[in-house]
């Protein structure tokens, strides 16, 4: 299988662009622990920020495959933010709360290396026919009994 590369920044300017195309507020949670990220840490909290990146509160926004980048105000002075993809750890829209919480890469690697241990482990068996042949002499005691013709009739059921 060929190595892909994320699908996180394609996912967050979906969200991004459905969230402000429904005239809501696109909010992100940031994780501020990371070291590529630049924001005002005066406002971090247990390690996160919470932005608000709708177009009024963000001047030169760009959100492309290597991250976010724009300018906002914070207690009244300009700042200008940057962060990776990766550290947006949620979007969301703040009247509504619809939006998505993205897995961290280490979530999603742990994730897979469950599923390759779970399909060694297991022995896989194949159920139902395995040809046509098989097909025609399978019992036909358990297929679906179509429906009767005619008129609809309710039962009472006391």
């Amino acid at each position: 299988m060929t190595s892909m590369t994320s699908n996180q920044p394609y996912l967050l300017r979906a969200f991004y662009e459905w969230i402000v195309d429904n005239d809501l507020t696109p909010y992100i949670v940031v994780d501020a622990t990371n070291e590529l990220v630049e924001v005002p840490q005066e406002f971090v909290k247990d390690g996160q920020i919470v932005l608000n990146v709708s177009p009024s509160a963000c001047v030169n926004f760009s959100l492309d495959i290597d991250g976010v980048s724009f300018q906002a105000r914070f207690g009244g002075q300009p700042r200008r933010l940057s962060m990776p993809c990766e550290a947006v750890m949620a979007i969301y829209a703040r009247e509504n709360g619809a939006g998505t919480v993205f897995a961290t890469e280490e979530d999603v690697a742990r994730a897979q290396e469950s599923r390759a241990e779970e399909a060694k482990e297991s022995d896989v068996q194949v159920s139902g026919p395995t040809s046509l042949e098989d097909a025609d002499t399978l019992d036909t005691d358990d297929a679906p009994v179509p429906p009767k013709k005619g008129k609809p009739t309710l039962k009472i059921i006391k």
